[in-house]
């Protein structure tokens, strides 16, 4: 019997024309840089989740906006809850380097690089209407 895997909650960062990244020292398949995310624990919300997760992974403090929208990912099949937030407070914080090897602020334009392969599409669409 297979045991189900939490729903995972990845935080859609956008600040100045710039999405949030990071890149994970353990990259999945397919996977190098990506939004924030991580784990929905038992009785979390996705919003929770994603604050959460932003914070221990970037040590920015951010504010849930909204889900914008959910998928299972073709590279982890993963369940992938995507959430709006908008950052409350920067901090020092360095990530874990066990888990994180870097963050950026990646600008729209760049993000291809970063990237290759595009984000989920109601994801896009956000990044597609934000200001630059």
């Amino acid at each position: 019997m297979t045991i189900p895997q939490p729903d995972i909650a990845a935080a859609v960062v956008i600040n100045s024309g710039r999405l949030l990244l990071v890149l994970r020292a353990r990259p999945e398949p397919g996977l190098i840089w990506q939004l924030p995310a991580g784990k929905i624990a038992a009785g979390e919300s996705p919003q929770d989740a994603a604050v959460r997760e932003t914070r221990e992974e970037t040590g920015l403090d951010v504010r849930a906006a909204g889900l914008v929208g959910s998928r299972v990912h073709p590279a982890t099949g993963r369940r992938i809850r995507y959430v709006l937030c908008s950052v409350v407070a920067e901090t020092t914080h360095r990530p874990c380097r066990t888990e994180i090897a870097g963050v950026a602020w990646v600008p729209f334009a760049q993000l291809p690089a970063f990237v290759p392969d595009g984000f989920h599409t109601p994801v896009q669409q956000h990044i597609d209407k934000a200001p630059a």
